[in-house]
């Protein structure tokens, strides 16, 4: 038997309430980035990742222990330099005398908790990034023939600088399609940079944590699943990422022109579940056109690989993603 009405609307009127007073905890403390995070809290209850990119400075480390702190959850940042072996992540085996007797014991490495700050994943070595990204895709780690199972939830914001790339190891095309959202952090206005400087400069504020634990959010990831999405509104989404490969004959001629290859299948399952949040936070319990188009950006940008021609041209990913929109009747956000 199907819930009853008043139940559904209830649960949807908390959902909205939780990401909002969420949201609100994040906006005090990082200041001016609001669109940051929007994106990282809707990933964040569609249980994805995130690849932050941004000059240093601009709050990406932040945001991440605020909001391990607002959630209760526990919290760990991984450095990535290039000496950093996947070992320093995952974890070891390692000897221990008990009653006088060796045996091995493992280690958990950084990687064995609810958030974890990948901070500058691109400066360490394929290996390692591997070794991460592995924990990602499997909710665990295997270590000298036994896996070992990361907490739940498990959610990992990773940072890059897109202005210092010497010595860097830019991730591949296949492991960044692993990050649900990558989200560009932009420069502060000069309110945002004024109310930065006072608040750092002066004496601290007391915070205020949001009233959310990890088993709330499971809860809240859970209700997310259930919203509806329309045959129509679900092919317009597959229709949205073939709109991204240059062979397809609906694809913009943009794409066709500067586009190597387009989104892989997870770039449409990225875009159901980003838009299932988006519409219970505008409390609704079923994905609209719109839903998709506000999400589009996020889960396409990194998943798109341009030829010779469009990066000789300076086409940017977002402006293929806009053109892909229009073709398909969507307005760009």
């Amino acid at each position: 038997m199907s819930r009853q009405l008043a139940e559904i609307e209830s649960e949807v009127a908390n959902f909205r309430s939780d990401l909002e007073e969420l949201s609100n905890t994040l906006a005090e403390v990082v200041v001016g980035q609001e669109a940051v995070i929007r994106h990282v809290v809707t990933a964040l209850v569609a249980g994805g990742h995130v690849l932050l990119e941004g000059a240093p400075g601009l709050g990406k480390t932040l945001l991440v222990r605020t909001l391990a702190e607002a959630l209760h959850l526990q919290f760990s940042r991984v450095q990535f330099t290039p000496d950093l072996m996947p070992a320093d992540i995952t974890g070891t085996n390692i000897v221990v005398e008990e009653s006088g007797q060796r045996a091995f014991r493992f280690q958990r490495g950084p990687v064995f908790t609810n958030i974890l700050l990948a901070d500058e994943i691109n400066r360490a070595t394929p290996k390692t990034q591997s070794a991460l990204l592995e924990a990602m895709q499997e909710s665990g780690v295997t270590v000298a023939g036994q896996r070992h199972a990361l907490p739940d939830p498990f959610f990992v914001l990773a940072t890059q600088n897109p202005i210092e790339m010497e010595g860097t190891y830019p991730l591949p095309e296949a492991q960044l399609d692993r990050f649900l959202l990558k989200v560009l952090v932009p420069f502060p206005k000069q309110e945002d940079l004024a109310r930065i400087i006072d608040q750092t400069t002066g004496r601290s504020a007391p915070r205020k944590a949001a009233q959310l634990d990890g088993k709330r959010l499971l809860e809240l990831r859970a209700l997310a699943r259930e919203v509806i999405v329309a045959p129509e509104v679900r092919d317009r989404a597959a229709a949205l990422v073939l709109a991204t490969h240059p062979r397809e004959a609906k694809a913009p001629e943009s794409v066709k022109r500067y586009v190597r290859y387009g989104a892989s299948p997870r770039a449409g399952q990225a875009l159901v579940l980003c838009a299932k949040v988006i519409a219970l936070r505008q409390g609704r319990g079923h994905v609209d056109f719109g839903d998709l188009a506000t999400c589009a950006h996020p889960t396409l940008r990194h998943r798109l690989i341009l030829n010779f021609e469009g990066e000789a041209a300076g086409i940017t990913p977002d402006r293929l993603v806009d053109d892909a929109l229009k073709g398909l009747g969507l307005t760009p956000p």
